[in-house]
C-alpha cells in the first residue's frame, strides 16, 4: 500500500499548508538566492512539513534537488563527497542551479568526532548552490552554524488547517465521511499534519466510510492526566483499577516513577510510605534493567511495582485535595540545562577539532581547559582556545569562570576572531613560529632572558598551582 504522505506530498508551495508566512519566506529566499547566496536553515517540529517545502520550492523553481539525510552519511568524507560536490558545481538538469537538502541537520553533532559538523559549517559558507538545512530544534546546532544561514521557522498546523487536507484526500481515494471523524483527527494531531494523514490511513483501511466512532481519541494533556493517575494510586482505586488507569495516561514509566516517588510523602504516611517506596525501589531496578538492556518489554514490571504496587501498600482511606507537584528532579535538571548546553558545545567544539569522541572532550580535556585558562589569566591560551573551538562570549565565560559581560571576555573573543581569521599554522604556514622557536633556543642556550620567560611560562600553565575551580566539574 503506498503511503499517503508521499502519495500526497505538496508538489508546489502553494500546497503547503499551515505555514504561509513561511512558505513566502521560503519563495523570497529562493528567488533573491543570486543576490545574497547566503543558506537556510528550516526549523520547527516534526511532521509540519520543513522538508515537503523544500521539495515543493524545488519544483517551482525548476531546480534539481540532492538529498543527504541518512546518519552513516555525516562522516566530513560523506558530506565533501555528496553534498560539497553537488554545491560546488554546476546542476547536470541545465538550469544552472540544484538544491542541496541536509535533513535532520540538528542530529550532525552526534559524528563530531568525524568532522560532519565542521564540514557542514564550511560548506554552508562556501556553497555555490542554494542549500538547505531541515532541523527539529535550531538551537541544538552550533553557533557558527546558525550565523552563517539565514532561518525559517515552520510552525505547528492548526486542526482548522489540517482537516481540508483530510478532506482533500477523503475525496481523492473515494472514501465517505462524516465531518466530525475528520476533525476529531485533526484535534488528535494538532501540530502534527504528517501524523493526521498517518492516522487517517490507518483508520480508512478497507473502509469506504470514516465515522466518528472509528477514531480512537484520548486526552492528551499530560499534566492533567498525571494529577489524575496520582489520585487514582494514592486515594481512589485498588491496585489492579490503578494498574488499569494508568494504560490512558500519556506518560512513559521513568516519569510516572518520578511523579509518585516526589509526591508519595504527601498522602502517605509511616508503614504505608515505607512499604510504597520499596515497591518504587523495585520498579527503579527493572529501569535498570530496561535502561542495561533495551529490552523495553520490562516496562510492564516498573508500571506494576509503580502503580499497583504502590495502591496496595495503601492502608486507609484516603480523602480530599492533594497540591501535587512536578517531580524536584525536573527542576534542577531545568535550572543547570543553560549551564549543560554550555558544555556540550564546548565539548563537541574539541571533539571536532582533535578528533576525540565528545564524552573524552567532556570528561578528560574539559577539566584541563577549565584550570589552565581560570579568569582568563593566560590570556594568550584563553584567546588560542577561543578561537581553536569557535567560542563565543558565553562559553568563554562558562570555561574560564569569568563573567560574561566583561570587557575582558569580550576582548578575548573579538581577538580570537581576528585569529581565526588569519592562515592556520597547522597547514603549514610556520614560519612566524620557527623564528619565535629560535629565538627561546638562543636564549635557553645563553641563560639570559629575552623578554620572552613570561609568556614560555604562560604558554605551559601548571593546572596543580591554581587551585581555584570553575564550577565546572559538577557539570562532568
Amino acid at each position: 500500500m503506498t503511503d499517503w504522505t508521499e502519495k500526497y506530498r505538496p508538489t508546489t508551495l502553494a500546497e503547503v499548508r499551515g505555514n504561509n508566512k513561511a512558505r513566502d519566506a521560503l519563495r523570497e529566499w529562493a528567488e533573491s538566492w543570486d543576490e545574497h547566496r547566503e543558506s537556510v536553515i528550516l526549523h520547527g517540529s516534526p511532521g509540519v512539513g520543513k522538508t515537503s517545502a523544500a521539495h515543493a520550492l524545488a519544483n517551482d523553481m525548476n531546480w534539481s534537488t540532492i538529498e543527504l539525510n541518512a546518519s552513516d552519511q555525516r562522516t566530513a568524507d560523506a558530506i565533501d563527497r555528496v553534498a560539497g560536490g553537488a554545491a560546488m558545481n554546476q546542476s547536470l538538469s541545465g538550469t544552472g542551479r540544484q538544491l542541496v537538502i541536509l535533513d535532520e541537520a540538528d542530529n550532525i553533532h552526534g559524528n563530531a568526532d568525524r568532522g560532519g559538523a565542521r564540514a557542514v559549517t564550511q560548506l554552508v559558507k562556501e556553497t555555490q548552490q542554494p542549500m538547505v538545512l531541515i532541523a527539529n530544534e535550531y538551537y541544538d546546532m552550533s553557533n557558527a552554524l546558525r550565523n552563517a544561514c539565514q532561518e525559517i521557522e515552520f510552525r505547528d498546523v492548526s486542526a482548522r488547517s489540517i482537516v481540508p487536507v483530510l478532506r482533500d484526500i477523503c475525496r481523492k481515494e473515494d472514501i465517505e465521511y462524516e465531518s466530525s471523524a475528520l476533525d476529531a483527527i485533526a484535534e488528535t494531531n494538532s501540530g502534527d499534519l504528517r501524523g493526521a494523514v498517518n492516522d487517517l490511513q490507518a483508520i480508512a483501511g478497507n473502509r469506504g466510510r470514516i465515522e466518528e466512532s472509528n477514531v480512537v481519541t484520548g486526552d492528551r494533556d499530560r499534566t492533567e492526566g498525571i494529577f489524575q493517575l496520582l489520585d487514582a494510586v494514592f486515594k481512589e482505586k485498588d491496585a489492579r483499577g490503578a494498574l488499569e488507569f494508568s494504560y490512558d495516561v500519556d506518560e512513559t514509566p521513568d516519569d510516572v516513577v518520578n511523579w509518585i516517588e516526589d509526591n508519595v510523602p504527601k498522602d502517605y504516611h509511616g508503614a504505608e510510605l515505607a512499604d510504597a517506596y520499596e515497591r518504587l525501589a523495585a520498579a527503579d531496578r527493572w529501569l535498570g534493567r530496561v535502561r542495561a538492556t533495551q529490552n523495553y518489554s520490562y516496562w510492564r514490571y516498573v508500571s506494576d511495582n509503580t502503580t499497583a504496587g504502590v495502591a496496595a501498600a495503601r492502608q486507609e482511606p484516603k480523602g480530599g485535595w492533594t497540591r501535587y507537584s512536578p517531580p524536584s528532579y525536573w527542576s534542577k535538571l531545568g535550572r543547570s540545562k543553560s549551564t549543560r548546553a554550555k558544555r556540550d558545545y564546548v565539548a563537541q567544539g574539541i571533539a571536532t577539532s582533535s578528533g576525540t569522541s565528545i564524552a573524552t572532550a567532556r570528561k578528560e580535556v574539559l577539566p584541563y581547559l577549565a584550570t589552565m585558562t581560570h579568569h582568563c589569566t593566560n590570556r594568550e591560551l584563553t584567546v588560542t582556545m577561543a578561537a581553536r573551538y569557535d567560542l563565543d562570549t558565553e562559553h568563554v565565560a562558562f570555561v574560564t569562570g569569568s563573567g560574561e559581560n566583561t570587557k575582558k571576555v569580550e576582548s578575548i573573543v573579538e581577538e580570537a576572531q581576528r585569529l581565526r581569521s588569519m592562515p592556520d599554522p597547522m597547514d603549514g604556514n610556520d614560519t612566524a613560529d620557527d623564528s619565535t622557536t629560535e629565538e627561546t633556543v638562543d636564549s635557553d642556550e645563553t641563560g639570559e632572558s629575552n623578554g620572552t620567560g613570561d609568556t614560555d611560562q604562560t604558554d605551559d600553565p601548571d593546572p596543580e598551582n591554581d587551585d581555584q575551580q570553575t564550577g565546572l566539574g559538577d557539570f562532568v
